[in-house]
Protein backbone atom coordinates (compact mmCIF):
# COMPACT_ATOMS: atom_id res chain seq x y z
CA UNK A 1 0.00 0.00 0.00
CA UNK A 2 1.38 3.39 -0.99
CA UNK A 3 0.57 6.55 0.89
CA UNK A 4 -0.20 9.55 -1.27
CA UNK A 5 1.27 12.77 0.05
CA UNK A 6 -0.29 16.08 -0.91
CA UNK A 7 2.18 18.91 -1.14
CA UNK A 8 0.81 22.27 -0.01
CA UNK A 9 2.82 24.85 -1.91
CA UNK A 10 3.56 28.22 -0.38
CA UNK A 11 2.26 31.03 -2.58
CA UNK A 12 4.88 33.11 -4.36
CA UNK A 13 4.20 36.21 -2.27
CA UNK A 14 6.83 38.30 -4.05
CA UNK A 15 5.32 37.65 -7.47
CA UNK A 16 1.79 38.20 -6.18
CA UNK A 17 2.81 41.45 -4.51
CA UNK A 18 4.38 42.69 -7.75
CA UNK A 19 1.14 42.05 -9.63
CA UNK A 20 -0.91 43.67 -6.89
CA UNK A 21 1.33 46.70 -6.91
CA UNK A 22 0.77 47.06 -10.65
CA UNK A 23 -2.99 46.79 -10.08
CA UNK A 24 -3.10 49.46 -7.38
CA UNK A 25 -0.85 51.70 -9.49
CA UNK A 26 -3.28 51.40 -12.39
CA UNK A 27 -6.25 53.71 -12.50
CA UNK A 28 -6.46 56.53 -9.95
CA UNK A 29 -7.08 55.18 -6.46
CA UNK A 30 -6.75 58.68 -5.03
CA UNK A 31 -10.19 59.42 -6.51
CA UNK A 32 -11.52 56.53 -4.41
CA UNK A 33 -9.48 57.30 -1.30
CA UNK A 34 -10.82 60.82 -0.80
CA UNK A 35 -14.36 59.45 -0.47
CA UNK A 36 -13.30 57.32 2.51
CA UNK A 37 -12.22 60.21 4.72
CA UNK A 38 -15.17 59.77 7.08
CA UNK A 39 -14.06 56.20 7.85
CA UNK A 40 -10.59 57.42 8.81
CA UNK A 41 -11.95 60.23 10.98
CA UNK A 42 -14.27 57.84 12.82
CA UNK A 43 -11.44 55.35 13.41
CA UNK A 44 -9.14 58.01 14.86
CA UNK A 45 -11.96 59.22 17.11
CA UNK A 46 -12.60 55.69 18.35
CA UNK A 47 -8.87 55.22 19.02
CA UNK A 48 -8.80 58.55 20.89
CA UNK A 49 -5.70 59.71 19.05
CA UNK A 50 -4.37 63.00 20.38
CA UNK A 51 -1.63 65.59 20.07
CA UNK A 52 1.95 64.41 20.30
CA UNK A 53 1.35 60.72 19.61
CA UNK A 54 3.53 58.98 17.03
CA UNK A 55 1.27 57.36 14.42
CA UNK A 56 2.14 55.08 11.51
CA UNK A 57 -0.30 54.68 8.62
CA UNK A 58 0.30 51.41 6.73
CA UNK A 59 -0.86 50.97 3.12
CA UNK A 60 -2.05 54.55 3.43
CA UNK A 61 -2.96 55.15 -0.21
CA UNK A 62 -3.42 58.89 -0.61
CA UNK A 63 -3.52 59.41 3.11
CA UNK A 64 -7.08 59.44 4.45
CA UNK A 65 -6.10 58.07 7.85
CA UNK A 66 -2.78 59.93 7.81
CA UNK A 67 -4.69 63.21 7.47
CA UNK A 68 -7.20 62.19 10.14
CA UNK A 69 -4.35 61.58 12.58
CA UNK A 70 -2.67 64.84 11.55
CA UNK A 71 -5.95 66.65 12.19
CA UNK A 72 -5.50 65.47 15.80
CA UNK A 73 -1.96 66.91 15.91
CA UNK A 74 -0.22 63.55 15.89
CA UNK A 75 3.26 63.00 14.47
CA UNK A 76 2.33 61.04 11.35
CA UNK A 77 4.36 58.78 9.07
CA UNK A 78 2.36 57.78 5.99
CA UNK A 79 3.54 54.68 4.12
CA UNK A 80 2.52 52.81 0.98
CA UNK A 81 4.23 50.89 -1.81
CA UNK A 82 2.72 53.17 -4.49
CA UNK A 83 4.76 56.35 -4.39
CA UNK A 84 2.33 58.31 -6.57
CA UNK A 85 -0.38 57.82 -3.95
CA UNK A 86 1.94 58.96 -1.16
CA UNK A 87 2.67 62.11 -3.12
CA UNK A 88 -1.07 62.76 -3.46
CA UNK A 89 -1.43 62.37 0.29
CA UNK A 90 1.47 64.74 0.89
CA UNK A 91 -0.17 67.31 -1.39
CA UNK A 92 -3.43 67.00 0.55
CA UNK A 93 -1.56 67.57 3.82
CA UNK A 94 0.20 70.64 2.45
CA UNK A 95 -3.11 72.05 1.18
CA UNK A 96 -4.49 71.77 4.72
CA UNK A 97 -1.32 73.07 6.36
CA UNK A 98 -0.64 69.75 8.08
CA UNK A 99 2.71 68.17 8.87
CA UNK A 100 3.25 64.63 7.59
CA UNK A 101 6.20 62.40 6.70
CA UNK A 102 5.83 60.04 3.74
CA UNK A 103 7.91 56.93 3.15
CA UNK A 104 7.65 54.06 0.69
CA UNK A 105 7.21 50.80 2.60
CA UNK A 106 5.71 47.34 2.25
CA UNK A 107 3.21 46.21 4.86
CA UNK A 108 4.99 42.85 5.16
CA UNK A 109 8.38 44.45 5.84
CA UNK A 110 8.02 47.76 7.67
CA UNK A 111 11.39 49.57 7.91
CA UNK A 112 10.89 50.70 11.49
CA UNK A 113 12.20 49.48 14.83
CA UNK A 114 10.20 47.41 17.25
CA UNK A 115 8.00 49.32 19.72
CA UNK A 116 8.25 52.64 17.84
CA UNK A 117 4.67 53.93 17.45
CA UNK A 118 1.90 54.79 19.89
CA UNK A 119 -0.63 53.81 17.21
CA UNK A 120 -0.55 51.98 13.90
CA UNK A 121 -3.48 52.46 11.53
CA UNK A 122 -4.70 51.14 8.19
CA UNK A 123 -8.02 51.81 6.45
CA UNK A 124 -8.84 49.32 3.69
CA UNK A 125 -5.13 48.98 2.92
CA UNK A 126 -3.13 46.37 4.80
CA UNK A 127 -6.02 43.91 4.42
CA UNK A 128 -5.15 43.49 0.73
CA UNK A 129 -1.53 42.39 1.26
CA UNK A 130 -1.08 38.72 0.31
CA UNK A 131 0.97 37.46 3.29
CA UNK A 132 -1.63 38.20 5.95
CA UNK A 133 0.03 36.76 9.03
CA UNK A 134 3.31 38.51 8.33
CA UNK A 135 1.43 41.80 7.95
CA UNK A 136 -0.40 41.32 11.26
CA UNK A 137 2.90 40.50 12.95
CA UNK A 138 4.49 43.64 11.52
CA UNK A 139 1.64 45.89 12.63
CA UNK A 140 2.06 44.65 16.19
CA UNK A 141 5.87 44.63 16.08
CA UNK A 142 6.24 48.37 15.39
CA UNK A 143 3.53 49.30 17.92
CA UNK A 144 4.59 50.16 21.47
CA UNK A 145 3.51 47.87 24.32
CA UNK A 146 0.07 49.05 25.39
CA UNK A 147 -0.32 50.87 22.09
CA UNK A 148 -3.10 50.27 19.57
CA UNK A 149 -3.46 48.99 16.03
CA UNK A 150 -6.54 50.45 14.37
CA UNK A 151 -8.00 49.16 11.12
CA UNK A 152 -11.04 49.44 8.89
CA UNK A 153 -11.59 46.18 6.96
CA UNK A 154 -14.38 45.20 4.56
CA UNK A 155 -16.46 42.23 5.73
CA UNK A 156 -17.06 39.14 3.55
CA UNK A 157 -20.71 40.10 3.03
CA UNK A 158 -19.99 43.75 2.27
CA UNK A 159 -20.40 45.34 -1.14
CA UNK A 160 -16.63 45.31 -1.65
CA UNK A 161 -16.34 41.76 -0.34
CA UNK A 162 -18.93 40.62 -2.86
CA UNK A 163 -17.38 42.81 -5.56
CA UNK A 164 -14.18 40.81 -5.34
CA UNK A 165 -16.16 37.59 -5.62
CA UNK A 166 -17.65 38.87 -8.88
CA UNK A 167 -14.16 39.78 -10.09
CA UNK A 168 -12.98 36.28 -9.20
CA UNK A 169 -15.79 34.74 -11.24
CA UNK A 170 -14.48 36.46 -14.38
CA UNK A 171 -10.69 36.49 -14.00
CA UNK A 172 -8.33 34.06 -12.30
CA UNK A 173 -6.59 35.37 -9.22
CA UNK A 174 -3.58 34.03 -7.31
CA UNK A 175 -4.09 30.63 -5.71
CA UNK A 176 -3.43 29.61 -2.14
CA UNK A 177 -4.33 32.94 -0.53
CA UNK A 178 -6.88 33.72 2.14
CA UNK A 179 -9.39 36.32 0.92
CA UNK A 180 -8.75 39.92 2.02
CA UNK A 181 -12.14 39.86 3.75
CA UNK A 182 -10.67 37.50 6.35
CA UNK A 183 -9.56 40.73 8.04
CA UNK A 184 -13.23 41.68 8.22
CA UNK A 185 -14.32 38.66 10.26
CA UNK A 186 -14.00 38.12 14.00
CA UNK A 187 -12.57 34.63 13.51
CA UNK A 188 -9.96 35.92 11.07
CA UNK A 189 -8.93 38.73 13.36
CA UNK A 190 -8.64 36.32 16.27
CA UNK A 191 -6.28 34.16 14.26
CA UNK A 192 -4.20 37.02 12.87
CA UNK A 193 -3.80 38.83 16.21
CA UNK A 194 -3.65 35.80 18.48
CA UNK A 195 -0.73 37.31 20.39
CA UNK A 196 -2.40 40.64 21.15
CA UNK A 197 -3.63 41.72 24.57
CA UNK A 198 -7.11 42.38 23.19
CA UNK A 199 -9.02 42.64 19.93
CA UNK A 200 -12.31 44.50 19.52
CA UNK A 201 -14.33 44.97 16.34
CA UNK A 202 -17.45 47.02 15.69
CA UNK A 203 -19.50 46.61 12.53
CA UNK A 204 -19.97 49.91 10.73
CA UNK A 205 -21.33 51.03 7.35
CA UNK A 206 -19.86 53.10 4.54
CA UNK A 207 -22.28 54.17 1.81
CA UNK A 208 -21.23 54.03 -1.82
CA UNK A 209 -22.99 56.82 -3.72
CA UNK A 210 -23.14 57.59 -7.43
CA UNK A 211 -25.42 58.98 -10.11
CA UNK A 212 -26.41 55.47 -11.24
CA UNK A 213 -25.15 51.87 -11.03
CA UNK A 214 -24.06 51.99 -14.66
CA UNK A 215 -22.09 55.21 -14.16
CA UNK A 216 -20.44 53.77 -11.06
CA UNK A 217 -19.17 50.84 -13.11
CA UNK A 218 -17.95 53.11 -15.91
CA UNK A 219 -16.14 55.32 -13.39
CA UNK A 220 -14.65 52.61 -11.21
CA UNK A 221 -13.41 50.49 -14.10
CA UNK A 222 -11.10 53.43 -14.79
CA UNK A 223 -10.09 54.60 -11.31
CA UNK A 224 -10.12 51.40 -9.23
CA UNK A 225 -7.01 49.36 -9.97
CA UNK A 226 -8.38 45.83 -9.40
CA UNK A 227 -11.39 46.53 -11.64
CA UNK A 228 -9.22 48.28 -14.22
CA UNK A 229 -6.91 45.27 -14.46
CA UNK A 230 -9.80 42.78 -14.52
CA UNK A 231 -11.52 44.52 -17.42
CA UNK A 232 -8.19 44.65 -19.29
CA UNK A 233 -7.92 40.85 -19.17
CA UNK A 234 -11.28 40.32 -20.91
CA UNK A 235 -12.36 40.62 -24.53
CA UNK A 236 -15.21 42.91 -25.54
CA UNK A 237 -17.90 40.30 -24.91
CA UNK A 238 -16.38 39.35 -21.58
CA UNK A 239 -16.22 42.99 -20.53
CA UNK A 240 -19.91 43.46 -21.33
CA UNK A 241 -20.84 40.39 -19.27
CA UNK A 242 -18.60 41.50 -16.42
CA UNK A 243 -20.12 44.99 -16.40
CA UNK A 244 -23.63 43.52 -16.41
CA UNK A 245 -22.79 41.33 -13.41
CA UNK A 246 -21.42 44.34 -11.54
CA UNK A 247 -24.58 46.33 -12.25
CA UNK A 248 -26.65 43.35 -11.09
CA UNK A 249 -24.74 43.25 -7.79
CA UNK A 250 -25.32 46.97 -7.25
CA UNK A 251 -29.01 46.67 -8.08
CA UNK A 252 -29.35 43.82 -5.57
CA UNK A 253 -27.85 45.93 -2.77
CA UNK A 254 -29.07 49.35 -3.85
CA UNK A 255 -31.31 51.26 -1.44
CA UNK A 256 -32.00 54.10 -3.88
CA UNK A 257 -35.29 54.04 -5.76
CA UNK A 258 -34.72 57.07 -7.99
CA UNK A 259 -32.18 55.59 -10.42
CA UNK A 260 -29.14 56.68 -8.38
CA UNK A 261 -26.82 54.45 -6.38
CA UNK A 262 -26.92 54.22 -2.58
CA UNK A 263 -25.20 50.98 -1.57
CA UNK A 264 -24.24 50.36 2.07
CA UNK A 265 -21.06 48.38 2.57
CA UNK A 266 -20.26 46.87 5.96
CA UNK A 267 -16.80 47.01 7.47
CA UNK A 268 -15.24 46.19 10.81
CA UNK A 269 -13.71 49.02 12.78
CA UNK A 270 -10.93 47.14 14.56
CA UNK A 271 -8.86 48.14 17.56
CA UNK A 272 -6.09 45.81 18.70
CA UNK A 273 -4.18 46.49 21.92
CA UNK A 274 -0.63 45.21 22.06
Amino acid sequence: MTDTLTRIETPDYAAIKTKQQAAWTAGDYSAVGVTLQIVAENLCEEMKLHAGQDVLDVAAGNGACSLAAAHRMCNVTSTDYVEELLERGEARAKAEGLAMTIQKAYAEDLPFAKDTYDAVVSTFGAMFAPDQQTVANELLRVCKPGGKVGMANWTPDSFIGRLFKVIGSHVTGPKGLNPPSRWGSNDGLGELFAGAASVSANRRIFNFLHHSPEQWVESWRVIYGPLHKAFAQLDAEGQDTFAADLVALINEMNLARDGTMFVPSAYLEVIVTK
